[in-house]
């Protein structure tokens, strides 16, 4: 009798204790096991990252490690470490963390209207993991440029601005194949058809667009500057546009953050290929990155006889059109005068 009181004690003595290690087991597992208070934040674990690394990286953000680190273990994590860009939200378990840091969530990468390749890969590594000396070097490698008719000038025409979704982790290479991808894209028959119809590649209509895309924000009017333009370049005028003078300068001191409201009749002597006062033809390549609006402006220009357009001081941001010289002046003079009352020397 005394034997089975015994095992009758005993067993329920492992079984209380079965039932904390339980509760011990279940809490260091699904317990909350965060310590930021912010209600979801984005790690980003870099590539070839190992098991110490991750530790490090979330630290900050893990009120106890040793239970993550029980958790990583039992799950396999430790020799499998995924890198990436994953979400972490207030109040995880180790459980969590650990299943969210096998779900590599996507990027939405944007950008447009950059005004060199230096600013578009300044951009692109602000939202992946390539840095930007790794992106320059991927998008103008010489192979790759020679065999899709680009050079170190015109690259930029290869960027669509768009939205598009990569991981954190994609390599270079794989970002400037999605990017060939998606110019060949762009340029479908028609598209193309409609350069060939204007005498242009779509390099050239890209670095044309670039321009009309500086001359004016105003989408309903692009087709009209556009029209300018190509006017004079069936004259062999020289283009005389403004945006290229600007960025000229920019491009001589290297400083395209400097901000230049007004062109002065020094600059119009900066020697560079891309300023169209002194040479005819497109310059080597766009001043900036056309947007779509832009491109398809240059595609469906508006036909007329315009050779001069200056900017309008009765309807602010559009400009005036003149097919005549003598006219061209009388709109100049009223801008001009405009500027000297607003005292707008730069």
């Amino acid at each position: 009798m005394k034997v089975k009181k015994i095992i009758s004690i005993f067993s329920v003595v492992l079984l209380f204790g079965a039932l904390i290690y339980g509760y011990i087991l279940y809490n260091k597992v699904f317990s909350a096991n965060t310590k930021f208070s912010e209600n979801e934040l984005f790690v980003y674990v870099p590539t070839d990252a190992t098991y110490p690394q991750v530790q490090k990286i979330l630290e900050p953000y893990i009120e106890n490690m040793e239970n993550f680190d029980f958790v990583a273990s039992k799950r396999g994590y430790e020799q499998n470490v995924v890198s990436g860009k994953f979400l972490l939200t207030k109040g995880m378990s180790s459980f969590d963390v650990v299943r969210s840091l096998r779900k590599n969530v996507p990027v939405k990468m944007a950008f447009n209207n950059q005004e060199s390749l230096g600013k578009l890969v300044q951009r692109l590594s602000s939202q992946i993991e390539p840095d930007s000396i790794t992106l320059t070097q991927t998008f103008t490698d010489s192979t790759f440029m020679a065999e899709n008719g680009f050079n170190k000038e015109n690259i930029l025409s290869m960027f669509i601005p768009n939205t598009y979704e990569f991981y954190w982790n994609t390599t270079a290479v794989k970002v400037r194949d999605k990017m060939i991808k998606e110019y060949r894209k762009f340029w479908n028959d028609e598209r193309v058809q409609k350069a060939k119809a204007l005498g242009l590649t779509p390099i050239e209509v890209s670095t044309l667009a670039a321009i009309v895309h500086k001359e004016t924000a105003k989408v309903d009017e692009r087709p009209r500057v556009a029209g300018v333009y190509l006017n004079r370049l069936k004259v062999d005028m020289p283009l005389q546009a403004d945006p290229t003078v600007i960025y000229a300068v920019k491009r001589e001191t290297g400083d395209f953050d400097r901000v230049i409201k007004r062109v002065l009749y020094e600059d119009l002597k900066i020697k560079s290929p891309y300023n169209t006062y002194i040479h005819t033809g497109l310059p080597p390549g766009p001043i900036a990155m056309p947007d779509i609006n832009a491109i398809d402006a240059v595609l469906n220009a508006e036909k007329h006889d315009y050779i001069y357009f200056c900017a309008s001081v009765e309807k602010f941001g559009y400009h005036e059109f003149a097919a005549t010289l003598a006219q061209h002046g009388v709109n100049k003079k009223k801008y001009v005068d405009w500027l000297a009352k607003q005292g707008i020397n730069r």
